[in-house]
């Protein structure tokens, strides 16, 4: 299963909206003759990838192991399921039940007289689909938030002077998970003030008031959403699509936001931006990278990670829990998840 783990990973970034899932097929000896995965939305799953590759009289009596439940129904490939019956697989090892309700391979290998075991690794594998299950569970885009910031919290001083305040290592692995996710998400502030292309595929930008030119460099590159007051008329422009928002208390409404990006079919979001637009995203964020450098900035004027909220308990806090901690050259990567 920590093979099929493994396998899965290597289509991290290109299968959304479908999950990460990798496969091994063993022969009637427990010898490994083959292995696929999922390599992009459209292409063959997993379990086709690595029982086309083989004869049938090879896995015939064999077993298959998956770290997702077997589709069963028609998408745009057939059911794997169906698949494996024909290849005679005498028993199914599976990681974890598929969250999708029109999926149910389990019952669908059992009535064929196939062996099935499940829950193998079975925390492990929700981990690595934990975007796909949000998706289907909750009928909603999956958000995750990047922060860089000092000992004390500060992601620049009063100025805006924050480069760098990580290594270049770190920084390096900031752009490494931004590339896990479909889209990236910006303040119109951020823009103005660093002018970062944030090379991706999909760039979503909140610019209430309609402030950035065309000009700036991070639209040109990838597609580019910017979500802007409802009473604005939107510009005409080929290279930018704009969405009217409605606005909440003087803020774009980040519950429409994130609803309409779900019927976009942008099923997992990269928040990157300061200390406001990640305070309004903290009630809908799933998951945090925190980047902690070893300074010190000890200044009250100095820009926080995290603004915008009233707190006069320390009950009224937002509540994540460590899911894991990663050294780098001088730094570390915080990784939480919420509770």
């Amino acid at each position: 299963m920590n093979m099929c783990i493994e396998l899965a990973r290597k289509g991290e970034g290109k299968t959304s909206p479908n999950p990460m899932v990798g496969c091994v097929v063993l022969n009637d000896k427990g010898e490994i003759i083959s292995t696929g995965y999922h390599s992009k939305a459209g292409e063959n799953h997993a379990e086709r990838d690595a029982l086309l590759k083989i004869n049938p009289e090879d896995a015939k009596n064999g077993t298959l192991v998956v770290n997702l439940e077997p589709c069963s129904h028609y998408g745009k490939t057939p059911p794997c399921t169906d698949l494996i019956i024909e290849y005679g697989i005498k028993n199914v090892v599976i990681g974890m039940k598929d969250p999708n309700p029109e999926v149910d391979g389990i019952t669908k290998l059992k009535q064929a007289g196939i062996n099935v075991i499940t829950g193998v690794l079975e925390k492990e594998c929700e981990e690595l689909n934990e975007v796909f299950i949000v998706n289907q569970t909750e009928k909603r885009t999956f958000v995750a938030l990047k922060t860089a910031a000092t000992l004390d919290g500060k992601i620049a001083t009063s100025n805006g002077s924050s480069k760098w305040i990580t290594s270049e290592d770190a920084r390096a692995e900031g752009k490494n998970i931004r590339a896990k996710y479909d889209a990236i998400l910006t303040s119109s502030k951020t823009v103005k003030a660093d002018n970062p292309q944030m090379f991706h595929g999909k760039k979503i930008i909140l610019d209430r008031t309609l402030s950035l030119s065309p000009d700036f460099e991070i639209f040109k590159q990838g597609e580019c959403f910017v979500y802007h007051d409802e009473r604005l008329r939107s510009p005409q422009n080929s290279n930018i699509n704009y969405i009217k928002t409605p606005v909440k208390s003087g803020k774009l409404d980040i519950k429409f936001i994130l609803g309409d990006l779900y019927e976009k079919g942008i099923m997992s979001v990269f928040v990157e931006a300061g200390g406001i637009l990640n305070g309004s995203f903290l009630p809908y964020c799933d998951k945090i990278y925190n980047f902690v450098a070893p300074r010190i900035l000890a200044d009250d004027s100095a820009k926080n990670s995290f603004l915008g909220l009233t707190a006069t308990c320390i009950d009224d806090a937002y509540q994540f829990r460590f899911v894991d901690v990663k050294r780098f050259e001088s730094d570390v990567l915080c990784i939480l998840k919420k509770i």
